[in-house]
């Protein structure tokens, strides 16, 4: 649910890319209407940071013998945990409420698990993430150094779009709830290729975008996407791994140095937690301070 479905989406990408079929069901949907999709040949990866959400731990109850599940969880103590067939823990240790460290450490941990499932797993991938991990480490130490041309150029704004495709469409969703939760703002996470599908009508001045455009299959498409916000007078920031230049008033570029279009997924994310925790801060709320909710949900 949440996080942990938005990341399950980068795995599924990868291994499809690498042959092994693979689908990201959210846990709720599985539990009611796609658990007859699991048998003795399926690996069930359940994802969950706490390993007591209430339809994670209602899948693992009702789940039969034959199937092998994997748990992918924050907490060693945790029900998910204890029912896994294996279980991978993502270490990353206590967020109050919105999920940051621990959506980077367990997507990371997936990432690797699915490299290691195909064989990919090599010397040259884990500098990659090496590279990955030292790329958060400057923007954690460099953001005030950045982050007031950010605010100055998002101006105030009461809703945002994130838009994005392949891997990057995990942290989209992610960006996106994290604004609802933490800026309580509306928000939208889009696929790029659907936004031309009727989205693209709001569009006008006064919108406010990101857009995530790695080097990759659908690069050229997400830059022409920016390009197109920008033509009709809304302000959209590109977070990209790429050296464009866009002299537009209406663009700003934000590059980060990560390369493997996969990591980049993970790393973008880190500019759009420290613009939705300054954001809130902008409206005088506690980013992460939920007053509705739990950070453990454990009811329907």
């Amino acid at each position: 649910m949440g996080s942990s479905f938005f990341s399950s989406y980068l795995t599924s990408c990868l291994l499809n890319e690498y042959g092994i079929r693979a689908y990201a069901i959210n846990a709720s949907e599985l539990l009611h209407y796609h658990f007859s999709l699991l048998n003795r040949n399926t690996l069930l990866v359940c994802v969950s940071q706490s390993g007591e959400s209430y339809e994670i731990v209602k899948i693992v109850q009702k789940l039969p013998e034959d199937v092998t599940c994997l748990a992918i969880t924050n907490e060693q103590a945790s029900t998910l945990a204890r029912k896994g067939s294996e279980v991978l823990l993502s270490k990353a240790g206590h967020d109050e409420m919105t999920s940051s460290k621990s959506y980077i450490s367990i997507a990371l941990v997936k990432l690797i698990f699915s490299w290691a499932l195909a064989g990919k797993w090599t010397p040259k991938k884990r500098d990659n993430v090496r590279q990955l991990i030292n790329n958060i480490d400057e923007l954690l130490k460099s953001y005030k150094n950045w982050m007031p041309d950010i605010s100055r150029f998002l101006g105030d704004y009461d809703n945002i779009e994130i838009i994005g495709r392949g891997p990057s469409y995990s942290s989209v969703l992610q960006g996106a709830l994290m604004f609802r939760e933490a800026v309580r703002n509306p928000a939208a996470g889009n696929l790029g290729g659907e936004f031309r599908h009727g989205p693209m009508e709001m569009v006008k001045e006064g919108f406010r975008a990101v857009v995530f455009a790695p080097e990759g299959n659908t690069f050229d498409q997400s830059v022409k996407m920016a390009r197109d916000i920008a033509r009709f007078k809304g302000k959209v920031i590109i977070i990209t791994n790429s050296d464009l230049n866009f002299p537009e008033p209406n663009v700003h570029v934000f590059r980060i140095t990560v390369k493997d279009e996969y990591l980049f997924a993970i790393g973008s994310i880190v500019p759009l937690q420290l613009i939705v925790n300054f954001r809130a801060i902008d409206l005088g709320l506690k980013p992460g301070f939920f007053t509705r909710g739990a950070k453990i949900t454990k009811a329907e």
